[in-house]
């Protein structure tokens, strides 16, 4: 993964079928970067919806999520829709795992992007990161520690 203290790598990826999300408009905001394997898994699919009930908690620390897998925009419009989801899911879809290779955080031998966090500062910094074992849903502690940990400076 990434070193805590370096510039988050900028990208851009479809949010919607015809709408694109670049790192860059959230500048002034922190930024929770959930890298996930597959919308339909069932620890995905939890860890997401536990996401999706922290938002508020998240947003009170002046924090947006995006949610990242290799998933396609359309497998990632169903997803949301189908599990009421009320933050952008990004499709690392083309070239596959672009962006999850320019953190560090691409699976080669499943094609899938692993389950890891990071969450960045107002200036586009590194302030945390995690990198789940497989198969775990790593919660949303770490992210909230880390946010309050932001607080402080």
């Amino acid at each position: 993964m990434l070193a805590t203290g370096s510039i988050a790598p900028e990208f851009s990826l479809p949010v919607t079928p015809d709408q694109f999300l670049s790192l860059s408009e959230l500048k002034g905001k922190r930024v929770i970067l959930a890298f996930y394997p597959a919308d339909w898994s069932p620890v995905c699919g939890d860890q997401m919806a536990l996401y999706n009930e922290m938002l508020k908690f998240f947003k009170q620390h002046n924090a947006e999520l995006l949610g990242i897998s290799v998933d396609g925009k359309w497998c990632h419009t169903a997803f949301s829709q189908d599990r009421k989801l009320h933050f952008p899911l990004l499709a690392d879809f083309e070239p596959k795992g672009a962006v999850a290779k320019l953190y560090d955080v691409f699976d080669e031998a499943s094609g899938e992007s692993k389950r890891a966090l990071y969450v960045i500062d107002e200036e586009g910094v590194i302030a945390w990161s995690y990198l789940s074992p497989k198969g775990v849903n790593p919660g949303a502690d770490g992210i909230l520690d880390a946010l309050e940990q932001l607080n402080t400076k």
